[in-house]
């Protein structure tokens, strides 16, 4: 795909969030939205080896999300990636569901871990890469995605050593950096900067971008496979609730759902892309 196809699959799984989260009447709604851009990339911008028709492909990459709460951005993703159908996203969080409101592993296509407790998803892909880099073959590539809030746990930065200290350079963190969590600000609540300073102390290679600009990530990716002396880290600079005006910016709407009225309202700003394509014909 090229760029232009990459940002209107982005919006494509924006709008299936939304759809997803007035039908369960529960769920996270800024992250998932935040986080579209770079799991488009990551899908379908030629950063991840997997293939849906084979999920346990042993020569597959390795996906790991840490934060389990975005899920409704992974389903979307991985149903448009081709894992199940995407009539299966309108069961998110409903009895008998494999989109459970975090992610389980056991029932899920394409997923490598189960997630929930926030801070765990770097030790178990530090595990995975380790192992990995001790195959006598070409080793699989490990990808974690983290939220900034976890990045407050004890658990992360132990994961993080252990990585540096062992090299592994088949490892790439994915951070979204939105600068929210439950109940506020990160830098209110327990302040991360100088962020990428303190991955650089733990012996990564760290690079920051905009988590909006899909070129910038897909780029990122690639310059971290050509990193063989460490682990990367791509700090993703986002903004929560993205594409949806009223969601913007606001920590209120890091684990609430939109309501029947304001879920026609994003939708309709989706579709539209915030006016772009109504003004284009205009």
């Amino acid at each position: 795909m090229n760029i232009e196809k990459l940002e209107e699959k982005a919006n494509d799984i924006r709008q299936d969030i939304i759809q997803m989260l007035v039908a369960a009447k529960s769920g996270h709604s800024a992250g998932p939205l935040g986080m579209a851009d770079v799991f488009t990339a990551l899908y379908f911008g030629g950063i991840l080896h997997y293939d849906p028709k084979n999920p346990a492909d042993p020569t597959r990459d390795r996906f790991v999300l840490s934060c389990g709460h975005i899920c409704p951005v992974w389903y979307a993703t991985l149903a448009h990636a081709g894992f199940f159908e995407l009539s299966e996203l309108a069961t998110l969080r409903k009895l008998g569901t494999r989109l459970h409101g975090h992610p389980h592993n056991e029932v899920l296509p394409g997923a490598e871990n189960s997630s929930g407790p926030l801070g765990q998803g770097l030790s178990q892909a530090a595990a995975m890469a380790y192992a990995g880099l001790n195959m006598k073959k070409e080793p699989w590539r490990v990808y974690c995605v983290m939220s900034d809030g976890e990045q407050q746990e004890g658990q992360t930065w132990e994961a993080a050593m252990f990585a540096g200290k062992n090299k592994l350079r088949n490892l790439t963190g994915f951070i979204d950096r939105n600068n929210i969590q439950i109940d506020g600000h990160t830098e209110d609540i327990m302040p991360l900067e100088p962020f990428a300073d303190k991955w650089r102390a733990f012996g990564w290679h760290v690079l920051e971008v905009d988590g909006h600009n899909i070129r910038e990530i897909i780029d990122a990716a690639n310059e971290a496979k050509a990193i063989y002396e460490k682990p990367t880290v791509i700090i993703c600079h986002t903004i929560p609730g993205k594409g949806v005006d009223f969601m913007e910016y606001r920590f209120e709407w890091h684990g609430k759902p939109p309501n029947d009225e304001e879920a026609k309202k994003a939708l309709q700003e989706l579709r539209t892309l915030g006016g772009k394509i109504r003004s284009e014909h205009q």
